[in-house]
């Protein structure tokens, strides 16, 4: 289902006007208007885009105060505000935070990150990253740090979860020679040989440094500095996984089914676990494309193929999106999201990963999601905005 992170949202996106305006109210509306102008324009997402500022009256000037990591929305703030002759002092703190110290590129170095709306392992979690994700560092907090993974998603992340890296360490990593684990579970060993200690579990999709080959195994280095081995027969190198990827209808129905049966997990996207977006983009990551985080912004690209459930029209790869349409006095709201696989079929996430048609006479009827279901879009061949394509982005290996 499609995750509404209530009070995440309010503290990551939001562009924060106070009540501790005061003087002029056609001034004060003025300042509020523009703020709302710029929080539309910079930051209409609040899920992958850090907008806090806050504006105080406070000795006859107006006080610009808060945090954002969009240099370009605040400089477009004081420029609105200079167009206006409104005087400011500018108090705005832009991340990557100085504290970081240079440190602001971040790798998963365990096989599933966890990622919560708060820093707190009690706080709802909205989201993982696999193994070797490369991430931006914005702050920390009580040793918990407010990340952005490559879909722009913005969550928090314990020290355990990453390893920290300067600039020139991560350009370092990027040029190494890399693998990718390939089955959907595994694990690494301290040895060349399946009866040695586990050094980490593994999951599908995650990235590590290559350092050599030993009998039926791959040395590899986590980016913690461990070392291990994977069999050669559950990964392969990353290059050659990237040259031979061509996703098509086939790879991702093939792929999506060896995720059957897995449990579905709120903020889950990997193999331990998934939700129904998280889902979704699993089986495009592991065809070598990165979707969007949630099924509201996944439904946002692609080409739309249908909505009047002309299901003929669908082609294996096409996502279904279920929900509310918009009425008058409403929104459109996205609550889940599956993947079609032919024959009047969709695989999808709810439970577990399973299978369920639009057939009105198939044992696997699934009549509520027919009932609410919206549009369907395609994805293969078709424009990739708000897409990551891993063979023209060199996001793990330069």
């Amino acid at each position: 289902m499609q995750r509404y992170w209530n009070g995440f949202l309010v503290v990551m996106g939001m562009v924060l006007v106070t009540s501790c305006l005061s003087g002029n109210k056609e001034e004060n509306a003025d300042l509020k208007h523009i703020v709302e102008e710029i929080r539309q324009e910079y930051a209409p997402d609040k899920r992958v885009a850090l907008l806090e500022v806050e504006l105080l009256a406070t000795g006859g000037k107006t006080v610009l105060r808060g945090q954002s990591n969009l240099p370009d929305a605040i400089s477009a703030l004081k420029e609105r505000l200079n167009e206006k002759n409104i005087a400011y002092t500018d108090s705005i703190a832009l991340l990557p935070a100085a504290n970081l110290e240079g440190k602001i590129h971040g790798l998963v170095q365990i096989s599933v990150a966890n990622l919560r709306g708060k820093p707190s392992h009690s706080s709802e979690l909205v989201t993982q990253a696999i193994l070797g994700t490369p991430v931006k560092i914005l702050k920390e907090k009580n040793n918990w740090y407010l990340i952005q993974t490559p879909d722009r998603y913005l969550s928090w992340v314990d020290a355990g979860g990453i390893t920290r890296l300067e600039e020139v360490d991560f350009l370092t990593w990027k040029s190494t020679d890399k693998v990718i684990f390939t089955n959907t579970m595994g694990q690494a060993f301290a040895a060349p040989d399946k009866n040695a200690a586990v050094v980490s579990d593994m999951v599908a999709g995650g990235i590590l440094e290559w350092l050599g080959e030993e009998k039926n195994y791959n040395k590899v280095r986590f980016p913690d500095g461990r070392t291990a081995y994977i069999l050669k027969s559950e990964s392969q190198d990353y290059e050659a996984w990237l040259a031979a990827l061509d996703p098509s209808q086939e790879s991702l129905v093939h792929t999506s089914k060896t995720l059957m049966g897995v449990p579905y997990l709120w903020g889950g996207t990997s193999t331990k676990g998934v939700d129904c977006s998280g889902f979704t983009k699993t089986i495009y990551f592991l065809n070598g494309i990165v979707l969007p985080r949630d099924a509201s912004q996944q439904i946002h690209t692609g080409k739309k193929v249908d909505e009047e459930k002309n299901f003929d029209e669908l082609l294996p790869g096409d996502l279904l999106f279920f929900g509310t349409p918009a009425t008058e006095t409403s929104k459109e709201r996205v609550v889940h999201v599956g993947m079609w696989i032919g024959n009047n079929e969709f695989i999808h996430s709810a439970g577990r990963v399973h299978i369920s048609s639009v057939d009105k006479t198939a044992d696997n009827f699934d009549e509520y999601n027919l009932n609410r279901y919206l549009r369907a879009n395609r994805y293969l061949k078709e424009p990739t905005d708000g897409l990551i394509e891993l063979t023209k982005t060199p996001l793990f290996k330069d």
